[in-house]
């Protein structure tokens, strides 16, 4: 369930909507997390949902005594107007056995905002890539079919690579061949889900060893913003936060 910190519910047709999957590393939580202070983006509500385990803290993104007082909780709601972007953070994991009534949950909400796109931030264990993989950029992106119409044409002039299928099960000779992500928390769960929901949807994801992952996360960012521009280079607007 939604709940607002305004009186009146913004509309929030056409929005692109950036969220982490809970995966290796926590990679895509600080992707989202830089975004959120890098833009100086809006909370505006947040989700309750008893499939996530429930936290509370100080504000991440205070900027002076007047704001550090704020309590953040699990699963926030945050959106910049001017350039129709939304981000939901998602902090703790998930509780056992509901990744299902969460995805399905999500997708819900979403469908219900009217919001153009969804784009997931996420991990996989590096350690289990194949041989063309570990000779390849460590990036991967998924495409839902209402997604892959729409954007298939600007993966291709970016030379991005698709996640790859391989065996379901390694050890087995002959195995099918489907997507595995390793420890990407719900990343291919609403992928699955999202079949049903016709929701366009984009996975972007780094392959992760565990060491710092600040620099991954930032590597994350800077993927996306290939793609969508988020965050304007100096050359074009000097007032425009820097990646680096």
């Amino acid at each position: 369930m939604f709940f607002l910190f305004m009186e009146s519910v913004p509309n929030l047709t056409g929005f692109t909507l950036l969220m982490p999957a809970v995966s290796v590393g926590n990679v895509g939580q600080l992707a989202i997390d830089l975004i959120i202070s890098m833009l100086n983006m809006s909370k505006i509500g947040y989700l309750y949902t008893d499939c996530l385990v429930p936290i509370v803290g100080n504000n991440p993104y205070a900027t002076g005594e007047e704001n550090s007082i704020e309590l953040s909780i699990n699963a926030e709601v945050y959106s910049l107007s001017s350039r129709k972007l939304m981000a939901l953070q998602l902090r703790p994991i998930f509780i056992k056995y509901k990744t299902k009534p969460v995805c399905e949950r999500l997708l819900s909400w979403v469908k219900g905002t009217s919001c153009a796109r969804v784009i997931v931030l996420s991990s996989s264990h590096s350690y289990q890539r194949n041989d063309l993989q570990l000779r390849s950029p460590p990036f991967r992106y998924l495409l839902t079919p209402p997604m892959q119409k729409n954007v298939q044409n600007k993966m291709k002039s970016l030379n991005w690579e698709e996640m790859e299928k391989s065996p379901c099960i390694h050890e087995i000779n002959g195995s099918e061949f489907c997507i595995r992500i390793p420890r990407g928390g719900i990343t291919k769960a609403l992928c699955d889900e999202n079949c049903s929901k016709d929701i366009q949807m984009a996975v972007l994801l780094k392959f992760f060893s565990e060491t710092d992952n600040i620099p991954t996360a930032l590597g994350l960012v800077e993927y996306l913003n290939e793609w969508l521009q988020v965050i304007k280079p100096h050359s074009e607007d000097p007032t425009a936060p820097s990646l680096r």
